[in-house]
């Protein structure tokens, strides 16, 4: 994607989330945010994430400009105080809106960048100074708009004391230098409203009043003067009270109206909002026995490597393993080596046993790439020839997900140096583990694939590598459209009777359209099947809002138990939490009351915790916008929970009949 196409999508990324001012949208679409990045990060340019752009400050993610943008309500005729130059991209949106725009940076060497920066690209109604932004620029003053790109204490008094009668003054406030709320303060009458816009993250706005040098609260203002006004949401946590139908025990819970709803699916995707939450695996094995026992589904597929599965799926239909090495014993080995999972499998087996031919089931995995393989050999091939590259490669294989928006991040995943020259070896060297993997396949008696399905596979194997080897967002739709393609290749083997249940994350099974990933561009397995399915494909997410969740904290790092933090104001999360019931149901295809839908529409946070954990950066890491009743048709709700317990290997790493199909 060039840079003008990748910018007009970001705007129309924007609008989705609430952006509808056009002055605002047309200044995303025409200023260019690549030219305000170092050359190694510029391929993140059109992330809506934050960037960093050196001694220790960051580009603000787009959608905070934009917000501020709009909700500072610039017009032609505008005067604006920028308060955190930074690259100075910020100024340069607020530039295309309004008359002037004066912009503050405490830093010496930012100030000159973004002042030389913003004359090479003809921004001339752009003031940059350096000096201490917490007490504006009076000789300017009065401003109709002050924006603050940095969280301070409070309200600075001076800034204040600098708006112009009807002006509004947007800064992120917070009790630590890290973490803030964004609030609109206009001025009336002599008096301040003020309006709480929504958590964000900012770095610490240092200065006379704001923070000390080393985080130290310099200044307190009064803030008698300010009114809070915050949006009301009772009523829609009553109506989900109402509509929601407790889910008192897993074991017990009755599933009857979920199953109505499913009807005559033929694909049903069940979810979950992390890769360690026992209660997300327990029921989705509960809703996948009964579609077994009673519906007439015949598969399971996971988001995991085709070969682990399938060591698995011979085991459930009643073979050997003959000493094979264990399944998934590569990073991460939790997400399916776990008791919770390996209860299932057992029944399953055990169902199998009794079933004749035309009810037995299968296990496969989509993965036929095998990613979590192929990530384990690149790391394993790069640490023995560039640690440092290897250190990259991490970043980027455990850290860019679509939801992710921590600087700091993108900084040490950016694509330098020997990381980028040893592309072609490492592509080389998947493609002919895959070779291997197909004649394994094709010998496994089970022949899903034949010869034109194999030969696809290696044709696109060195795209799918390289966009792989590259990380990030752009290897995301590549997966998950093969993965289709293979719940497709297994679904036509089966017969147009057959059935499949689709284990995945969130992320993965609601339907992208429906969320901010949607409007960058990205696709996922919910809305390809949604597409390619219609009503005949139904999707369940899953959600909590605290408890204990497995994880790790980088890609390829020790396994955790960590504390799973209370999810954050604002979020469907919160709102489920608010409604005081420890589990339930909530219908949104055919829901109960139709206004539930409605009242849910509206894009808010929602938490997605993969493999990685990162609860210090967990807004920017693990949070993104979605329409809940558009990316799912059910959603199943769990207040506290706890984390799977995994497996330890069998000894000598194999396994045998009394261990098998993990461990014991």
């Amino acid at each position: 994607m060039d840079n003008d196409t990748a910018r007009h999508a970001l705007a129309d990324h924007l609008s989705k989330l609430g952006i509808r001012d056009p002055a605002v949208l047309r200044a995303v679409r025409d200023v260019p945010r690549d030219a305000f990045l170092p050359p190694e990060l510029q391929e993140f340019a059109y992330d809506d994430a934050p960037l960093p752009i050196g001694e220790g400050q960051t580009i603000s993610q787009p959608f905070v400009v934009a917000l501020m943008a709009q909700e500072a309500r610039l017009r032609p005729s505008g005067r604006v105080l920028e308060v955190g130059t930074g690259s100075g991209y910020a100024a340069a949106i607020f530039s295309r809106i309004a008359a002037e725009v004066y912009t503050i940076e405490r830093l010496a060497g930012l100030a000159d960048l973004a002042s030389e920066r913003l004359e090479d690209l003809g921004y001339d109604n752009v003031f940059v100074r350096h000096g201490d932004g917490t007490l504006g620029w009076p000789e300017a003053a009065p401003f109709d708009a002050i924006l603050v790109a940095a969280g301070g204490p409070d309200l600075p008094a001076t800034l204040k004391e600098q708006l112009a009668p009807g002006g509004r003054l947007i800064i992120p406030v917070g009790d630590t230098p890290r973490e803030q709320r964004l609030v609109c303060v206009q001025r009336r009458d002599g008096k301040f409203d003020r309006t709480d816009l929504g958590a964000v993250r900012f770095v610490p706005l240092v200065g006379q009043e704001g923070w000390g040098e080393r985080g130290e609260r310099r200044t307190a203002q009064p803030s008698r003067a300010v009114r809070a006004v915050t949006p009301p949401h009772g009523s829609t946590v009553s109506l989900l009270r109402d509509v929601a139908e407790p889910v008192r025990a897993i074991g017990s819970a009755d599933l009857g109206s979920l199953v109505e709803r499913i009807g005559s699916a033929r694909v049903v995707l069940l979810g979950e909002a992390t890769h360690g939450t026992s209660e997300f695996y327990r029921m989705r094995a509960r809703i996948t026995r009964e579609l077994i026992e009673h519906h007439g589904f015949n598969l399971v597929t996971i988001e995991g490597d085709w070969p682990d599965a399938a060591q698995v799926h011979r085991w459930a239909r009643g073979a050997s393993p003959n000493g094979q090495p264990a399944p998934f014993q590569r990073f991460p080995t939790w997400m399916w080596r776990n008791r919770e999972t390996n209860a299932f499998l057992s029944w399953l087996r055990e169902w199998n046993s009794h079933a004749g031919p035309e009810r037995q089931v299968g296990f496969h995995g989509l993965d036929l790439y095998s990613l979590y393989s192929s990530i384990d050999a690149v790391l394993l091939y790069l640490d023995r020839i560039d640690p440092a590259a290897a250190r990259v490669a991490r970043e980027r294989y455990g850290c860019l997900t679509p939801w992710q928006r921590d600087a700091a991040t993108y900084g040490r995943a950016a694509a330098t140096g020997q990381y980028r020259l040893c592309e072609n070896d490492v592509v080389a060297m998947l493609q002919d583990l895959l070779a291997r993997r197909l004649d394994y396949v094709e010998k496994d008696g089970d022949r899903y694939l034949d010869a034109v399905q194999n030969a696809r596979l290696i044709a696109d194997a060195e795209q799918y590598y390289r966009v792989m080897y590259r990380g990030g967002h752009h290897s995301w739709n590549l997966r998950d459209r093969h993965m289709v393609e293979t719940l497709q290749v297994l679904l036509a083997w089966h017969g147009e009777q057959a059935k499949a249940v689709v284990w995945a994350h969130n992320s993965h099974v609601g339907d992208a359209e429906a969320t901010e990933m949607g409007a960058q561009g990205q696709t996922n397995i919910g809305a390809l099947t949604r597409r390619w399915l219609g009503d005949a494909a139904f999707n369940v997410g899953f959600g909590t809002d605290r408890g204990t969740v497995a994880a790790a904290s980088d890609w390829g790092a020790p396994l955790e138990i960590k504390a799973l933090r209370p999810a954050r104001e604002g979020s469907y999360e919160a709102l489920c939490r608010e409604t005081g019931i420890p589990g339930f149901l909530l219908h949104l295809r055919e829901p109960e009351r139709e206004e539930i839908r409605e009242e849910l529409a509206d894009p808010r946070l929602e938490r997605a915790v993969g493999v990685i954990y990162r609860p210090e950066t967990e807004l920017q890491s693990h949070y993104f916008h979605a329409s809940l009743p558009l990316q799912f048709d059910a959603w199943i709700w769990f207040d506290e929970t706890v984390a799977v317990e995994p497996l330890e290997l069998a000894q000598h790493g194999t396994i045998g009949p009394a261990v098998f199909p993990f461990t014991a």
